[in-house]
């Protein structure tokens, strides 16, 4: 009982200590959503077709939003994106397409994101982005913090499953209890 207690202890100190550095008033943010504010099948004037690894760099102004199509001709269910320029120190993101989206900076310096997970809020959603599909990037600032103009990110988009965090978690409460149940059927049978 005193494993399951210092577990339970730990697991709250640590989600405490992440949710002390969390500040997603005053970050740039990210926001990825279908071009025109839906999904939309098919050409759009305004995007530029990309392949599964991509390049961009974020509008002069340091804010803007980006259009692309999916031209990969795959699904895509992740896509993640890192940051090549002048590092950013905290980064928010959103995406309708998505249902996880996490920020983590890399040992060299950079930031990357990684947006994954079935949403199902679109009829697209379903897989992430669609081989065709057109999707946008907005960059925007918060309270002043913003972009560097001019800074170059790297994309890939990934077609194999990712979990998410939380599916992961779940997975490993589970496991945990297993053994502890383990531990105690033990205990009884030796008793």
């Amino acid at each position: 009982m005193k494993i399951f207690q210092m577990c339970a202890f730990v697991l709250m100190l640590v989600f405490a200590s992440a949710m002390a550095f969390a500040n997603g008033i005053d970050d740039p943010k990210v926001i990825l959503h279908g071009a025109g504010g839906g999904s939309v099948q098919g050409p759009c004037p305004n995007c530029q077709g990309v392949g599964q690894n991509f390049n961009f760099s974020i509008p002069a102004s340091g804010s803007g939003t980006l259009y692309f199509t999916n031209d990969s001709g795959k699904a895509w269910t992740s896509l993640t994106l890192v940051e090549t320029g002048v590092p950013a120190a905290d980064i928010s993101c959103h995406s309708d397409l998505f249902s996880s989206c996490t920020t983590k900076t890399l040992k060299n310096g950079s930031v990357e994101i990684l947006l994954s997970g079935a949403n199902g809020h679109s009829e697209w959603a379903d897989h992430g982005i669609q081989a065709g599909q057109s999707f946008a990037m907005q960059f925007s600032c918060v309270k002043g913090s913003c972009w560097d103009g001019g800074m170059t990110f790297g994309a890939h988009g990934g077609t194999g499953t990712v979990p998410e965090p939380g599916t992961v978690a779940l997975m490993m409460t589970g496991v945990a209890a297993l053994v502890s149940r383990r531990k105690s059927w033990k205990n009884r049978k030796n008793s």
